[in-house]
């Protein structure tokens, strides 16, 4: 068994953990499948409604007592933090901050709970400052993931972060969907990985088929990064790019993103039309991963098979 600073941190098995994607692309059976199999299921709480959220979260605490998280992106969810801190999530997982939030009374105010506070970043300076407010894991996640990215490479990216704020645990994020990785971001002195794409994947992730079989079927080159989707939903990334799918909608607006910001309105109803009727032409965050997977299956799998993977590979290495 692969035992870290993170799994002892957190207080599970193994050093593996689900992103928490917001706007519905996490629910309560994948969160807790992923925890009961021993790694960390994260909700992701963004953009959804509370109701929601919190039926979710009911409904992992029925499949595994074991630890959860439940993430929030900052820049946008700040006024969220008190209702979900009250879910009573082992982790409270966030992520992209604007450089006016006082990370410090947010963390500390999960820490009262009795939380974990787990924040993602894309760059070193964000560790340095998530560590210093008090933050209890890292994610030093790379442009190699799906959805909002940072601009540097995973292998980077996870270096620098583990040589800036040592001896807190850091995971890794972006390309990583095996046990050779797990491997490999163990090697780069990390304590385990979070995973996106591998985990949509999956017979419990609450995405259409569509979407699973693109990314069953991608080779890793067909994603672009763009800002085309923030465009589209108004909404402001701090500092973020995000990674696509190259869908026929996609191809058709790149480029045009003041024009599509005009024609906004219209351009939703075209997408959620897409994704009940052809969801492979509309909007898919995707990571290079992709390319890594071959099948949809069973979350729970997924942890296991990532775990005997990567304790083969450190085997074949030898001491």
């Amino acid at each position: 068994m692969l035992r870290t600073r993170f799994t002892e941190t957190v207080g599970i098995e193994h050093p593996v953990a689900s992103a928490g994607m917001g706007g519905g692309a996490t629910s309560g059976e994948l969160v807790g499948a992923v925890s009961e199999a021993g790694g960390l299921g994260v909700l992701g709480a963004s953009f959804l409604q509370p109701d929601d959220v919190a039926d979710m979260v009911r409904r992992a605490r029925e499949l595994t007592s074991k630890p959860l998280g439940i993430n929030l992106l900052l820049h946008a969810m700040e006024d969220r933090v008190e209702e979900t801190l009250a879910l009573e999530p082992e982790i409270f997982s966030t992520a992209w901050a604007r450089d006016d939030q006082d990370l410090a009374a947010i963390f500390a105010r999960a820490h009262e709970r009795g939380c974990k506070v787990m924040h993602m970043v894309p760059v070193v300076e964000d560790a340095v400052r998530a560590a210093d407010a008090g933050a209890d894991v890292i994610v030093a996640q790379g442009n190699e993931g799906g959805g909002h990215i940072g601009e540097i490479a995973s292998t980077v990216i996870v270096r620098q972060v583990v040589k800036a704020v040592s001896p807190l645990p850091v995971l890794a994020a972006g390309g990583f969907v095996d046990g050779a990785g797990l491997a490999a971001a163990l090697a780069l002195g990390a304590d385990g990985v979070l995973l996106g794409t591998r985990f949509l994947a999956t017979d419990e992730a609450p995405v259409e088929q569509a979407y699973k079989d693109a990314i069953v079927a991608s080779d890793g080159t067909d994603t672009v990064v763009t800002t085309l989707s923030d465009s589209l939903s108004g909404r402001d990334w701090p500092g973020a790019w995000a990674r696509l799918k190259r869908t026929r909608f996609v191809e058709q607006w790149l480029g045009r993103e003041p024009e599509l910001r005009r024609r906004r309105a219209r351009l939703w109803e075209e997408v959620a039309a897409f994704q009940e009727s052809n969801a492979d032409d509309g909007l898919m965050w995707i990571g290079q991963s992709a390319g890594l997977i071959d099948s949809v299956e069973p979350a729970g799998d997924v942890v296991r098979r990532i775990v005997a993977e990567a304790e083969e590979v450190i085997a074949t290495l030898g001491p």
